[in-house]
């Protein structure tokens, strides 16, 4: 498909530079049951059934961005993908100011080494330490990676570090949060559950990637990232019963759906899984793991955005974003959301 049939203009006042506060009182477009309406967050519980699974990713953001030198030239770099122990693909910027067999410098006690360089400003780093100890000292120099459109000054600001994480976040790995997750509370986890909700997390370590334009002109031509995902052989166990007595599988966020889809079979079943993912959901899929997905509003010609017109249908999502943009609700990362329903369904309940 063309990418220009995934771009819109969306002016600059509508991207989110802080989160709702409370972060349940963020924004919801509803499409489901056919209609177009405007919610909040907190509504969630009341649009879901008694028997449905909320299915959120547990993966933790690292301060995955760190800013050294290699001599004396300021290099800036951003880790995206873990390649064994110690060692970390990253996008550097500028990329060209560092060679394999070089040492790109934090401070004394921190540094990597330059191991491999691809296309894209893309390097292999393999640092000097390791495991927690890697994480930890992540902690203490990284700042958190946001995405380029939310403006902060080089060194970062430390609300991020709490604002930029999830309430499920458990797993260190991720280099950008599963956004949809960041809408959620104790009190609406809380009313989800009095509603007779369930709720289970899977983890997908998201990478920088998955946000990122598409910059060529036919989506056939586009290679995703591949992120690390896990799902137990319990989690799977329930949403095959779930599915199986009628409940509705919901995903929270397209990070979840994308590892559900990765593990489910031609026949919906969902198998544990654990390996990596670089799956790539244009118009034309066929989903099989998900029933609703909870997800941001996200940026023009982006995959996310060929994933959820994939989802909820082209024309849809199309108008959709018409909406939410003369309504001002708040795009990307720190922005408003929307509950969609999978078209495939809707199409099958039709002909029933």
């Amino acid at each position: 498909m063309k990418v220009d049939l995934f771009d819109f203009d969306l002016p600059r006042e509508c991207i989110a530079e802080h989160p709702a506060d409370p972060r349940d009182s963020a924004r919801m477009l509803d499409l489901t049951g056919g209609q177009m309406s405007d919610r909040i967050v907190r509504e969630l519980p009341d649009m879901l059934r008694p028997g449905d699974l909320l299915i959120s990713n547990d993966t933790r953001v690292i301060p995955a961005r760190l800013f050294g030198k290699r001599g004396e030239a300021k290099i800036e770099v951003t880790l995206h993908k873990q390649e064994g122990l110690g060692q970390w693909r990253a996008f550097a910027k500028p990329a060209k100011k560092l060679r394999i067999g070089e040492i790109f410098k934090v401070n004394e006690a921190f540094e990597a080494e330059v191991m491999d360089k691809k296309d894209g400003g893309e390097v292999l780093l393999r640092f000097n330490v390791s495991g927690a100890d890697l994480i930890a000292a992540l902690e203490k120099y990284g700042v958190m990676p946001l995405p380029p459109y939310i403006r902060r000054d080089a060194g970062g600001d430390d609300q991020d570090r709490h604002d930029y994480q999830t309430i499920f976040a458990r797993h260190d790995g991720a280099v950008a949060a599963p956004t949809a997750g960041l809408h959620f509370t104790p009190e609406l986890l809380a009313n989800l559950d009095a509603r007779g909700i369930a709720r289970r997390t899977i983890t997908l370590h998201v990478g920088a990637g998955t946000f990122l334009p598409v910059k060529v002109d036919d989506t056939d031509d586009h290679k995703m990232h591949a992120e690390w995902g896990s799902i137990s052989p319990e989690i799977a166990a329930l949403i095959n019963e779930t599915r199986a007595r009628g409940g509705r599988i919901v995903a929270v966020g397209t990070t979840s759906l994308r590892l559900l889809e990765s593990a489910a079979r031609e026949d919906g079943i969902v198998e544990p899984f654990e390996n990596e993912t670089s799956i790539f959901i244009t118009p034309g899929y066929k989903f099989r793991g998900v029933d609703l997905l909870l997800t941001n509003f996200h940026l023009p010609r982006s995959t996310l955005f060929m994933l959820v017109s994939a989802f909820a249908g082209y024309d849809r999502m199309k108008a959709a974003y018409n909406h939410a943009i003369a309504q001002k609700y708040r795009f990307y990362s720190y922005g408003d959301c929307s509950l969609l329903e999978c078209a495939n369904q809707v199409e099958a309940l039709k002909k029933s």
